[in-house]
């Protein structure tokens, strides 16, 4: 397995979801992802209540692949950080074990002020390579 340092790991993380350029995006997301990685997302609290409505008791999202995880991360990229709102940050509480690597994010106001809007703790498996295999994403607030 490739030696990953955690804080560059995060950093490289967080980074791709602030990406304003579509091109340097694509380039971070083939770079941090493998080519068959997956980001599966705990669906937001709004979208399990109308999933439940519909008598589905569990609704998961998810994104496999170089092209899906582009589309992911320019949905996210353009819903938050393009108005010029919010920004991703990692929290710094990374930690490790083997392969798998978890640490929190918050997405915060641009200006710093106030309490973080979301916090997010990501679990990540790693491949061989260094790169991301598995992304499970669990929205906390």
């Amino acid at each position: 397995m490739a030696d990953t340092d955690l804080k560059t790991l995060t950093d490289r993380y967080v980074s791709v979801w602030n990406e304003p350029d579509p091109e340097r995006r694509r380039t971070a997301v083939r770079e941090l992802w493998s080519s068959g990685a997956t980001h599966v997302l705990n669906a937001p609290q709004e979208m399990r209540a109308a999933a439940a409505a519909l008598g589905f008791d569990r609704l998961v999202l998810d994104a496999t692949g170089h092209d899906a995880l582009e589309v992911r991360v320019a949905r996210a990229y353009q819903e938050f950080v393009a108005p010029g709102t919010f920004v991703f940050r990692a929290v710094g509480d990374a930690d490790r074990i083997r392969d798998v690597v978890k640490f929190r994010w918050q997405m915060v106001h641009r200006d710093g002020g106030g309490e973080p809007v979301a916090t997010g703790l990501e679990v990540l498996l790693l491949a061989p390579d260094g790169r991301i295999s598995h992304d499970y994403q669990f929205i906390e607030n």
